[in-house]
């Protein structure tokens, strides 16, 4: 008897976890139905971090979208984690700097969020918020990108401090 309510219990877990519940798997983030990521806040601390270190909204640079394949002619991005090299200062933050984020290939470009920077000259971990983005259409992904993926023709984007991500 003790047995078999364990092993419901156990039932029940599994399938609450693999329920496929709206930002389970992407960080919390709910998708919209073309796979690209919605609305989200940005947390407190990095609005106060960025306003300290004077990122505001807006404000720009350029950064090797992965750092794994920095000024290659064409990359190849996937669904999950991302790390990227910031190529110019924005605000107090030095260039080069890390930024980690993620990457949704969902829709017809790649979707690119920003959550931490890292100073290559020290100190702790910054939490921002941030996207990559090109205009004209160059972030556009290549017709021969697969499902989880985006080829891209440039390596490198514009990156711009946002206070939420739409």
């Amino acid at each position: 008897m003790v047995f078999n309510k364990f092993a419901l219990l156990g039932c029940a877990v599994l399938l609450v976890m693999s329920s496929g519940c709206p930002g389970t798997a992407t960080g919390g983030v709910a998708l919209r139905p073309d796979g690209t990521p919605g609305p989200e806040k940005c947390p407190e601390k990095a609005l106060e971090a960025m306003n300290y270190l004077r990122m505001f909204v807006g404000e720009g640079g350029w950064v090797q979208l992965d750092a794994n394949q920095s000024r290659a002619r064409t990359i190849t991005l996937y669904d999950g984690p991302i790390e990227s090299v910031l190529d110019d200062n924005i605000g107090l933050l030095e260039a080069p700097a890390r930024l980690y984020g993620r990457v949704w290939t969902g829709g017809p470009q790649p979707v690119i969020r920003y959550y931490v920077a890292q100073p290559m000259k020290g100190g702790n971990r910054i939490p921002i918020c941030a996207v990559a983005r090109l205009g004209f259409g160059q972030l556009r992904k290549r017709p021969e990108s697969k499902p989880g993926t985006a080829i891209l023709d440039s390596s490198s984007a514009g990156v711009f401090i946002v206070d939420e991500f739409r």
